[in-house]
């Protein structure tokens, strides 16, 4: 980020504040907590930006087809490209786009199934969350404020990309967030370089209302991180764990020691927790199956997760005798 925004900001110390906000946004905390796969992206979108001015196309060519096959995050990269090469009239590259899109969705599917339900404001809310509510309003502006002024480049393209299809997406179906809210992080050069700008090109008595929005939003980030960092804590205010954002994180982490605490190293649930265990070391197997239960009772099938005598989850592990 500190060397993607060498474009956008002159002095270092501009740059630093920038990296401390990228730091501090909720999004980027709570994908090095929880188990998705916002990080990767992130760390995929900054790279091409980085890279994709510093080697050659070929190169590029080769990264791009890499991320076609890793994840459908990356497919609305490929969106972003088709549009910023069409203006930049690089037929060749336009096709190449096209192409890896269609082989992310082949690779992945798109969910589109099912009867369309509304979730524009959820999505709205979400987005809030990942990056407070200044900052999202404030990247929402720049982005419209940098087309109008016609100062829109590669970030820009790839930006507003994913946040319109979020947004189009929403108003039919609920949206993996962790897909969308990258493109909007990759922004923030963006977004820092108008805002500094605006500040610098004002009277002092004038730069109040900048010092504020920067200082509250500061301030919110900090309070936000922590909240992040210590999110375990919310289980005392929450009355259901299942609302809890890192819920299925946390269960399957500390169900995977418990599991292996009784020396089972191999069950047999349902394909999410499958998965999520997967990461931590417990493969699959028939010999034990893993059911979630809602009795109460305590015997040395069931396996129980709590924090601070709040149980979060339990489940019952069955033997089964493959003699």
């Amino acid at each position: 980020m500190y060397d993607i925004s060498k474009r956008y900001i002159n002095l270092g110390r501009d740059r630093i504040w920038l990296v401390l906000v990228f730091i501090l946004l909720p999004g980027v905390v709570s994908s090095a907590i929880v188990i998705n796969s916002a990080g990767m992206v992130i760390f995929g979108l900054l790279l091409f930006i980085y890279l994709e001015q510093k080697f050659p196309e070929p190169f590029i060519i080769i990264l791009l087809l890499v991320y076609s096959i890793i994840d459908i995050g990356f497919a609305y990269l490929f969106l972003g490209l088709f549009f910023y090469y069409i203006l930049a009239k690089r037929k060749y590259l336009v096709l190449y786009s096209i192409f890896l899109y269609s082989l992310t969705s082949y690779l992945y599917g798109f969910g589109a199934s099912g009867s369309p339900t509304g979730h524009f404001l959820d999505t709205i809310g979400i987005y809030s969350a990942v990056f407070s509510p200044i900052i999202f309003i404030y990247i929402c502006y720049i982005l419209h404020r940098r087309y109008m002024t016609g100062k829109i480049d590669l970030i820009w393209y790839i930006a507003v990309t994913g946040l319109i299809l979020s947004l189009a997406l929403s108003f039919r179906q609920r949206i993996a967030i962790e897909h969308f809210a990258p493109y909007l992080i990759i922004s923030l050069p963006l977004v820092a370089q108008s805002f500094i700008s605006s500040y610098k090109v004002r009277l002092k008595i004038f730069r109040k209302g900048y010092k504020l929005i920067f200082v509250s939003s500061f301030v919110i980030l900090i309070f936000n991180s922590i909240i992040v960092s210590f999110n375990k804590e919310l289980y005392n205010f929450i009355d259901e764990p299942k609302n809890h954002f890192a819920y299925n994180m946390h269960v399957a982490k500390d169900l995977s020691r418990e599991l292996r605490i009784k020396g089972i190293n191999c069950v047999e649930t349902n394909a999410n927790m499958q998965k999520r265990l997967k990461f931590y070391n417990i493969s699959y197997c028939k010999k034990n199956v893993l059911r979630e239960s809602n009795n109460s009772e305590n015997n040395t099938s069931f396996v129980t997760i709590s924090y601070k005598n709040k149980t979060l989850y339990r489940a019952n592990v069955t033997k089964i005798n493959t003699l």
